[in-house]
């Protein structure tokens, strides 16, 4: 599966896919919206978005593709009372099932990055 520069390429013994960056962002935003007290931040830190490479800062995700593989990088906030590690692992698989199950790709890792706490109003 060779890439090219923001599409990950799946050869095929009919011809080539070739499956945008911009697509594998939109799965992942629909993947978190589906888990609940959770959301991808808006506002990312500076210094967050440099460590994890993000170009957009207010996007709260970063997506790049490594050989054969998907890697999403989220940047989250998190409700207040909620288990962290709970819903960052909710979130891995969400993303991780929704990637598969839509692109056919097996190799997808997603590291989370909890930004913040939401606290209710």
């Amino acid at each position: 599966m060779p890439i090219s520069e923001n599409y990950i390429t799946c050869r095929e013994e009919n011809g080539s896919i070739h499956i945008s960056e911009d697509v594998i962002t939109s799965l992942v935003r629909s993947a978190v919206g589906e888990v609940d007290d959770v959301s991808l931040s808006q506002a990312v830190g500076a210094e967050l978005a440099e460590f994890i490479g993000l170009k957009n800062v207010n996007r709260g995700l970063k997506v790049s593709f490594e050989g054969e593989a998907v890697i999403v990088d989220a940047v989250i906030l998190v409700n207040y009372g909620c288990g962290i590690v709970s819903v960052a692992r909710q979130v891995q698989e969400k993303v991780i099932s929704a990637l598969q199950s839509t692109t056919g790709l097996e190799k997808v890792q997603v590291n989370v990055h909890v930004a913040g706490i939401v606290m209710e109003r």
